[in-house]
């Protein structure tokens, strides 16, 4: 028998996430030695990634940051989010490492989305070979998801852990002009809890209006409502839809008795844009 211990079991488990069998075998055959262990753990991770490819990837973090502009006028906020099949994997330090370092290709590159980003150069190779090689060595399936940018006189940054033991898994970057960052904090928080689409009414595109009104009509319609009252109804009731889904419509988490727009108003800010991710969402 191979000559190895409980604590080079757990240190390799935590170094690469796999399963408690894999990193026995492993140690197994590698007569004891953990960086050999390690070696076949990924090499045989390779060979799986294609195995891997139809399997979910729902769980993971997301991560971010914001610096000025090259002009200093302003900042630019990146988020990223990247996924692994396991929140056991999402909380493992190889993992975190990998989204340090696709954090800090997106802030370095000028990639516009999760393709792109894939696709810059790693050290003469492409980040998507850096994830690759760290999926081998966790057993996972890693997907770099979405990317972000948001830019503005003020960029604030808010990242939320649904659970303390997990990395953050809702991330929010809001765009203000300089009277609004007063308030952005308390607005990112919002975005976070609250999940709105459109920034402006203006934003909803038209055919989602139509059709939420064609909804609202025959939703009133089957509910035996009054010819006369139908036109006032289903304004009523798409103006329901703007405050649920249109940030400046919403009520404000910390004072629902005012609108998001009413906050901004009392503060002579303005925000200039936002985006929220939640992992899996």
């Amino acid at each position: 028998m191979a000559n190895y211990s409980l604590a080079d079991i757990k240190a390799l488990r935590e170094k690469t996430g796999a399963g408690m069998m894999d990193v026995k075998k492993a140690l197994e055959e590698a007569e004891g030695d953990s960086d050999k262990a390690l070696e076949i753990i990924r090499v045989k991770g390779l060979k799986g990634v294609g195995k891997r490819e139809g399997r979910a990837a729902s769980d993971g973090l997301v991560a971010a940051h914001v610096g000025p502009t090259a002009d200093g006028e302003g900042a630019t906020g990146v988020l990223v989010e990247i996924n692994s099949e396991t929140d056991f994997v999402a909380k493992n330090v190889t993992f975190l490492t990998l989204a340090d370092k696709v954090l800090a290709v997106a802030v370095d590159s000028s990639a516009r989305d999760a393709d792109a980003l894939l696709a810059t150069d790693v050290d003469g190779s492409s980040l998507q070979d850096v994830v690759d090689e760290t999926a081998a060595t966790l057993g996972e399936k890693i997907v770099v998801r979405r990317l972000a940018r948001v830019a503005g006189e003020h960029v604030e940054v808010y990242l939320h852990k649904v659970n303390k033991d997990l990395p953050p898994q809702v991330g929010v970057l809001v765009a203000t002009d300089a009277a609004g960052a007063s308030v952005a904090r308390d607005v990112a928080t919002h975005i976070a809890a609250y999940s709105p689409t459109y920034l402006t009414r203006d934003e909803v595109p038209a055919e989602t209006v139509e059709s939420e009104r064609h909804i609202a009509e025959e939703t009133a319609r089957n509910e035996g409502k009054p010819e006369a009252a139908l036109s006032k109804i289903v304004e009523g009731r798409l103006n329901g839809f703007f405050k649920e889904n249109v940030l400046l419509d919403q009520a404000f988490a910390k004072d629902p008795k005012k609108t998001v727009a009413q906050v901004l108003a009392e503060n002579g800010g303005t925000v200039t844009g936002f985006v929220r991710f939640r992992v899996g969402a």
